[in-house]
């Protein structure tokens, strides 16, 4: 599912220890990530190969309720809706009139989504974080501390504390890219909007049962 499949200063360096620093960058990601409740945008991604040459590029809007829910509406090239409802995922390709069901994996490391629920715990428990600020950006990078993952390093880059964009890099150096634009933080939204209806005829395939 390619649509769906984010260091402190040098002095600081040069005299604190490695893990504090990584807690530091843990418990700054967590404090920027807490507050979001939920959150509303627009998205542009790009999927780049290990040369940096674009394979293929996207445009839609998403929504998130924390904890687990959340709908990624494609626009464009093609159209697909991916919709969570905290339980199960549901991947909605029109042109083919099929859905695909598969149980939320609740894992933040195959589920980057879920990170933006927040917790500091879970982000020091599966990954190292550093952090790296330029003026009123700031970058988290994230390091599965767990093999098992479907990424080898995350990015997460807040432009005056909002999240503006998610880097994904995969053990093959391809690297998915989704930037966020008209960020809305804490909007009211419609619990309706995380609930799936099958349409009717829609050729249907359940994963993971």
């Amino acid at each position: 599912m390619k649509v769906m499949s984010s260091l402190l200063g040098l002095s600081l360096a040069l005299v604190m220890p490695v893990s504090a620093l990584a807690d530091q960058g843990a418990e700054r990601l967590s404090r920027l990530l807490e507050p979001m409740q939920t959150y509303a945008a627009d998205f542009e991604q790009q999927i780049l190969d290990s040369s940096g040459q674009r394979l293929q590029q996207a445009r839609g809007q998403m929504w998130l309720s924390r904890p687990g829910k959340f709908r990624w509406e494609v626009d464009a090239p093609y159209r697909q809706v991916v919709v969570s409802d905290g339980e199960d995922i549901y991947l909605h390709d029109p042109d083919l009139e099929q859905v695909t069901v598969q149980p939320l994996d609740t894992r933040v490391t195959h589920t980057p989504a879920l990170l933006l629920s927040g917790s500091a715990s879970q982000l020091t428990e599966s990954y190292e974080v550093s952090r790296q600020q330029q003026g009123s950006s700031e970058t988290f990078t994230l390091m599965p501390r767990d093999a098992d993952t479907l990424f080898e390093e995350l990015k997460m880059t807040f432009e005056s504390e909002r999240l503006g964009m998610l880097q994904m890099t995969d053990s093959t150096g391809q690297r998915t890219a989704i930037r966020f634009d008209d960020v809305q933080i804490n909007p009211s939204i419609d619990d309706a909007r995380f609930r799936f209806a099958i349409p009717e005829g829609a050729d249907v395939i359940r994963e993971g049962r």
